[in-house]
């Protein structure tokens, strides 16, 4: 069964955290929808590798028509979460335990959204603390499943776990 998948993404995203999960999702059936502050708007990853045609603003989407919530590391999420539009948006997907996916810097919106306390999970190195204060138990592993609706990674190395991982609970 085809799920919709919402990615929250802008400039400085980490190209393989993008182009490999997304490509993944629909080599499985599923539809990648990516939403920034501006629909139509191109943005490109921090290595210059990778070009993203934005789908749809914020402002035109409701997180009830979304399946899960992909959420690619890089500055990207860091950027996202000082907009609280961003914020409430995974806000929704924690609270309705519905698939989220985050990979290195991605749980940065997880922690605004103050959704990680009592919740297993990883993230890039550097922002391990943060997790933890946030009520988080962070685990240094290349894939960390959350009851059946939380799946985060550390880095690029992960991916082909992340993917797996994520695949599973679409």
């Amino acid at each position: 069964m085809t799920k919709r998948i919402a990615c929250l993404i802008t400039n400085m995203f980490e190209d393989s955290e993008y182009t490999e999960p997304a490509n993944a999702y629909r080599e499985a059936g599923h539809e990648v929808i990516t939403i920034e502050k501006e629909a139509g708007k191109i943005v490109t990853g921090k290595q210059g590798e990778a070009e993203v045609e934005i789908d749809f603003s914020i402002d035109d989407v409701n997180a009830d028509e979304f399946d899960a919530l992909f959420i690619p590391g890089g500055f990207s999420p860091d950027l996202l979460r000082g907009d609280d539009r961003f914020v409430e948006f995974t806000k929704f997907f924690m609270k309705k335990e519905k698939p989220v996916f985050a990979i290195c810097h991605g749980p940065q919106l997880l922690i605004t959204a103050k959704t990680l306390e009592g919740h297993t999970a990883t993230g890039f190195k550097s922002i391990a603390v943060d997790m933890e204060y946030a009520g988080a138990t962070f685990k240094d592993e290349e894939v960390v499943v959350c009851g059946d609706h939380l799946v985060t990674s550390r880095t690029p190395d992960d991916i082909p776990a992340f993917n797996r991982e994520s695949l599973k609970l679409l």
